[in-house]
């Protein structure tokens, strides 16, 4: 005979399914409360002790509505001998119950429940009541479900939900393990929306979790490195104070322990990416200044660059794709590395480890050069290609001295990439324009496109156009032609929105870059610029803009740029027929004879007492940046002098010629260095020799003096000749 010592678990399910039916029964045709209550004691009985199948949850719904759980949440008291909360417990078993079915989970009398839940969560309790504890795991339940739906994430942060869960760990109240997680699904889907509400909940959080994460000795510690990012803000260093420098110097300390120790892979991968979310957060910040920490920085580094050859250099392309998470991470930490490289004020590396790291970076970057060779024309549309040409990106803006084969072999992918992501953002601008224009007018028109490789590429292309062999390379490609397409997006964007951000941004630095590298293009091939249409066009493009630009002084390095390189390309082009006579042209030379004219004041020196050549207050603030491409396109403009006929009638017009001899006149000499003498006599000398009107007004204003007082020895030799 065999022995049975308990039911089988298809009668438990079959009497369960019994008691289910005469409950449910019970509950249709119930007259008094009293009857409902025992009724909902024995469904509540049958819903914990197992699962309810879809059909017969709705049963269990249409039995009793939301009304009969919205009485028991309501009632403050319990029958004599009964548990405190009983009745609330008893209404948030029910809707558990219902919040397995996602329909009725975002149903507005389970999101208006959200206060009552947070409530709960909030309040005191009492691990060793099971009553508590019940009603808890229901409300994390009823929670879980309605973060799945769609509006459920948006309503739980709205609500406050994100402060009662945190509450719930920082007090390690009972289930403050499903608190973290659902903090950790809010914040996934949520980030800025949560910060935004609970600013100092979430940083307790974080507080609490980084004290845990140093003092954990055990495998906790390696798990805390996943949960740890998702509550690392990008906006974490706006409010630093004691909490937080506690906090950061707490996750430096476990990343120290962790990364200084001997690790495998499984251990290192997610430490490493801690370490790159909290320099995306907060740079260099997070890392002591003193020696341990220089050298924890270079250590990490270290790591990153050898973790990126070794994914990218030995494993198998197909393999690469598992790690692409961690060697993004990395890519971040390389980019700190490099900036605290190149830094010259308060270094936190000496000299030596500098040396050393450029060199283990060119090592890392090596491999990204042949991974992109690899398998970059396959995997265009990639994330991870996109990361490795931007990180690539950042080292050609500084170093362009070495791997400089391996480069100009890689140029042809790098233009081929850029270009095709270009054209696929073109193709999803003017989608987005043609449904904009089939809504009517006030819809909203997408003009960024998701990934702009050329914005990253454009420091490293200003540096490569100014070699022989990389030029010729970028030429061969279409480089040109590409650049130029860019730049009138870019600049479309601007002149749609000039209120888009305070510049500098994004455009405005695009746009300057943009002008660099034209710039040593116009410089180098003069010959392309007469030859690639790209240039007309381009040229057209400026005569244009800097009008418009002008005005906006906080632009005026933008405006240097397109002036200087509008001169620069116009004395190539002096013969085509859009830069003779025309408006556009006209009112170019006048913006440019504007912006030229007033960079330069006389103003009394404090040490001497006299009138002194100085910088005008209006571009001082903008010299160091903007001077060299004054410079230039005082040069410039010289040579465009005797090649447009009616120039020299314009600089008449604007006062230039007169307010230019005033100002030497009243300079003292000493103060007008060389350079600006140089500069200056190069206009003064072209405008003598293209018109005599000009020439008769330089001799009546002094000038042949000014030229012997300031030893403007080619002017002054042209003024006296007859």
């Amino acid at each position: 005979m065999t022995s049975h010592s308990g039911a089988t678990p298809e009668a438990s399910e079959s009497t369960r399914n019994a008691m289910l039916e005469r409950c449910l029964s019970v509950l249709r045709d119930a007259k008094h409360d009293s009857e409902q209550f025992a009724a909902l004691l024995l469904v509540t009985k049958a819903v914990r002790a197992g699962d309810v199948d879809s059909r017969t949850r709705r049963r269990i719904f249409d039995a009793v509505g939301f009304t009969f759980p919205n009485r028991l949440l309501a009632s403050r008291e319990s029958p004599t001998g009964c548990p405190e909360h009983m009745f609330r417990a008893l209404g948030l078993t029910l809707l558990a119950c219902f919040c397995t079915d996602p329909e009725l989970a975002s149903h507005s009398q389970i999101l208006n429940k959200i206060p009552t839940f947070n409530n709960i969560l909030a309040s005191p309790s009492d691990p060793d009541d099971m009553s508590t504890s019940s009603m808890i795991d229901d409300v994390y339940q009823c929670l879980g479900a309605v973060m799945g739906t769609p509006r459920g994430p948006k309503e739980l942060v709205s609500q406050g939900t994100v402060s009662a869960l945190c509450q719930a760990y920082v007090n390690r109240s009972y289930g403050c393990d499903r608190a973290l997680e659902l903090l950790m699904g809010l914040l996934a889907t949520a980030e800025t929306k949560c910060w935004q509400r609970a600013t100092p909940d979430l940083r307790a959080v974080l507080s609490r979790l980084s004290e845990e994460f140093h003092q954990a000795e055990d495998m906790t510690k390696f798990q805390l490195c996943d949960v740890l990012p998702h509550f690392v803000s990008p906006s974490l260093l706006l409010t630093r104070d004691q909490q937080l420098s506690e906090c950061l110097c707490n996750l430096y300390r476990g990343l120290v322990s962790i990364l200084s120790s001997k690790l495998s892979q499984s251990q290192r991968d997610p430490a490493l990416k801690l370490a790159a979310c909290l320099t995306q957060a907060c740079g260099s910040e997070w890392i002591p200044t003193e020696r341990a920490g220089s050298k924890f920085l270079a250590l990490l580094v270290n790591l990153a660059c050898v973790e990126v050859r070794l994914s990218l250099e030995e494993l198998d392309p197909a393999d690469v794709d598992g790690k692409q998470e961690v060697v993004t991470g990395c890519y971040t930490l390389i980019e700190l590395g490099i900036l605290e490289c190149m830094k010259e004020e308060k270094p936190r590396l000496k000299e030596a480890q500098k040396m050393q790291l450029v060199r283990i970076m060119e090592e890392a970057f090596g491999a990204v050069i042949y991974y992109l060779r690899q398998v970059g024309k396959q995997k265009l549309k990639d994330p991870f290609i996109f990361a490795s040409v931007r990180i690539l990106s950042a080292w050609l803006a500084e170093e362009t001295s070495s791997l400089k084969q391996e480069i100009c072999d890689l140029l042809p992918f790098l233009i081929h990439y850029a270009k095709a992501l270009f054209q696929e953002g073109d193709k999803a601008r003017s989608a987005s324009q043609h449904a904009a224009e089939l809504s009517g007018p006030g819809s909203p028109q997408g003009s960024e496109w998701p990934r702009d490789a050329l914005r990253f590429l454009l420091p490293g292309l200003c540096h490569l156009t100014a070699e022989d062999r990389p030029r010729e390379i970028l030429i061969s490609e279409g480089a040109p032609a590409l650049l130029c397409q860019y730049f009138l997006h870019q600049w479309e964007l601007l002149a749609s929105n000039p209120q888009i951000s305070a510049p500098p941004n994004s455009i405005d630095i695009s746009l300057q870059t943009t002008c660099g590298v034209f710039l040593n293009l116009v410089v180098t091939a003069p010959d392309l610029v007469r030859q690639d249409r790209c240039f007309s066009s381009l040229m057209d493009a400026l005569l244009k803009s800097l009008p418009a630009l002008l005005p906006q002084r906080d632009r005026l390095v933008l405006a240097a740029n397109v002036t200087t390189l509008g001169l620069m390309i116009a004395r190539i082009l002096n013969v085509s027929p859009a830069l003779h006579g025309i408006p556009p042209a006209k009112d170019f030379f006048e913006a440019a004879i504007c912006f030229l004219s007033q960079a330069h004041v006389a103003q009394v020196d404090p040490a001497s007492q006299c009138l002194a050549m100085a910088v005008s207050p209006a571009y001082e603030a903008a010299w160091a940046d903007l001077s060299e491409l004054w410079f230039l396109g005082m040069q410039a403009f010289a040579s465009c002098v005797p090649l447009f006929p009616w120039l020299p009638q314009m600089v008449l017009r604007s006062h230039w010629l007169d307010d230019l001899l005033r100002l030497l006149g009243q300079a003292t000499p000493v103060s007008v260095d060389f350079e600006l003498l140089t500069a200056l006599q190069g206009v003064l000398l072209e405008l003598a020799r293209a018109s005599q009107q000009c020439r008769e007004v330089i001799i009546l204003q002094q000038g042949k003096e000014l030229a012997n007082l300031y030893g403007l020895a080619a002017l002054e030799q042209c003024l006296c000749e007859r």
